[in-house]
């Protein structure tokens, strides 16, 4: 099966158009149903794969790192790391501590991050959130030292806005050092108004590749929290107070209708939605059993036209 790659901003790094959000690894999802999951995903021609340290230190009993533990044994028992492409994450708290975007935090959390990998190097080492008490000089200096070391690719940003990715951009210029090549932002149908304007211009003008999490906005826009009888439902239902309003279900509402037109469901239209973006790379998309990785897989040969386009746009205004 040929998948038709995308290119991740100006990295030379080639990337299937769904990333697996692999935050789901040993938390809802345990290791032999990961696998299999992992397998289906790169079994379907996929190579993109997102984790991070701190995944998932807030299970009870947890320490951080399971998710890349999982991920990393099943790279050694396929023997397939040259086959796929990792982005893992830094600088989110793991403990009392151990945090930020300091050079010792960064250094010391890239070689936890390998050991769990079970690899010597990481594709897309990634600033999990910014860090106002670090210099950006600073934290670019490490980046760097790991690129120079071969331990890391390439590095991106995550959770930055416009003002904090550009002036780290013009550091790495004016110091020779490594820039930023992805931004991982939230973007979906309903959480527009943070990536949309400065923060996507500036990527589309940097050529820096975008791999948006939250493309279902936490499962709202699959459609399935339309009542408090939904929600009560759900662990997440909980979390959807703020969505369950007019502009909520009027993007409900126009998702079915698209959805209908498409022979399609309203989570594979809102995850071609944003995949049709001009500054998006892919988005990263979670899923806990295989007909879900299966629906979400096909959501990538949906082609919506300008007149569904052009209704999403406008519910979601």
């Amino acid at each position: 099966m040929i998948m038709n790659r995308r290119p991740l901003g100006s990295t030379g790094l080639e990337v299937s158009p769904l990333m697996f959000g692999g935050n789901v690894f040993g938390w809802t999802v345990d290791e032999p149903t990961s696998f299999a999951l992992l397998d289906s995903f790169v079994g379907a021609a996929f190579n993109f794969i997102d984790t991070a340290d701190v995944y998932s230190v807030w299970v009870p009993g947890h320490k951080g790192g399971e998710s890349e533990t999982i991920i990393g044994k099943w790279m050694r028992l396929r023997g397939n790391r040259d086959r796929v492409i990792i982005a893992t994450k830094a600088g989110w708290e793991m403990a009392p501590g151990k945090k930020g975007l300091s050079k010792s935090h960064i250094i010391a959390a890239c070689e936890d991050s390998l050991q769990r990998l079970q690899t010597d190097y990481i594709d897309l080492y990634q600033a999990h959130l910014d860090d106002p008490d670090t210099p950006q000089i600073e934290t670019l200096e490490a980046f760097a030292r790991l690129v120079a070391e071969g331990k890391v690719r390439v590095i991106g940003a995550s959770n930055f806005n416009a003002g904090r990715l550009s002036s780290a951009l013009k550091l790495s210029r004016e110091n020779g050092l490594p820039a930023y090549s992805s931004l991982q932002p939230r973007y979906n149908l309903y959480d527009r108004a943070e990536f949309e304007g400065d923060l996507a211009d500036l990527c589309l003008k940097e050529k820096i590749g975008v791999i948006p999490y939250a493309a279902l906005a936490g499962g709202f826009l699959s459609g399935k929290y339309r009542t408090d009888a939904d929600r009560a439902q759900s662990q997440r239902g909980a979390r959807m107070d703020a969505r369950m309003n007019d502009r909520g279900f009027r993007i409900l509402d126009a998702l079915d209708e698209v959805a209908a037109e498409h022979s399609a469901t309203a989570a594979q239209i809102a995850v071609a939605w944003v995949m049709s973006r001009p500054a998006v790379t892919a988005p990263i998309v979670s899923a806990t059993n295989l007909p879900q990785l299966d629906q979400l897989i096909a959501a990538t040969r949906l082609k919506l036209d300008g007149a569904s386009i052009g209704m999403l746009n406008q519910s979601s205004a």
